[in-house]
């Protein structure tokens, strides 16, 4: 696998973090820690033994707790949150890293419908902002309408890549998903919206 033209494993871990912030679809939460704590574990690989924290490092923490829209949240254990409300945390670790490429697998998972659009539209902002914006979604409307590429997937192999319009098609789903359906374009975006038949 390569990351900027370079074999993966042959680099740094501390530098593959600083280019690249991922984050598992089900990450565990150590014991006792603070959400500010878990969140400022992503600036881990800026750090050097001579410099542990600096004015750069809280004003990322900072952001990444108001993008992920759980600054008050900052003092609470990652424990005692809703499983919304720690998706939350982990994609704000991940925002801290202030990596140029982001890798998001299922990052909706656990939130209610108004929380996995904000998470959708913060990851389009950073898209929009030049950063690499990679995410495993299985809502294939969630997809279609915040994506720019989509690649679907059969048995682990790519089946079609492209644009929404391109990849989300009535038959593909069939072939994809074994989903009888009607695609239509939004009428909000005019990306494409898959209906299931009766």
């Amino acid at each position: 696998m390569l990351l900027d033209g370079e074999l993966l494993h042959e680099l740094p871990p501390r530098q593959v973090a600083q280019r690249l912030g991922v984050l598992p679809q089900s990450p565990l939460v150590p014991e006792g820690v603070t959400v500010a704590d878990l969140v400022a574990r992503g600036r881990q690989p800026h750090q050097r033994w001579w410099q542990q924290w600096s004015p750069a490092d809280q004003e990322a923490v900072k952001t990444a707790l108001a993008d992920a829209d759980i600054a008050e949240l900052a003092d609470r254990p990652v424990e005692a949150l809703s499983g919304g409300q720690r998706q939350r945390v982990w994609i704000a670790m991940a925002l801290a890293q202030q990596t140029e490429a982001l890798l998001l697998d299922e990052p909706t998972t656990f939130l209610d419908v108004a929380h996995q659009v904000e998470v959708l539209r913060l990851m389009r902002r950073l898209q929009q902002g030049g950063r690499t914006v990679v995410a495993v979604l299985h809502e294939l409307n969630q997809a279609a309408r915040y994506a720019d590429h989509v690649i679907a997937m059969k048995d682990g192999r790519i089946v079609a890549a492209g644009p929404p319009a391109d990849v989300i098609t009535a038959p593909l789903i069939t072939d994809v998903f074994a989903l009888d359906c009607t695609v239509i374009p939004c009428p909000v975006t005019a990306t494409p919206l898959v209906i299931p038949n009766p």
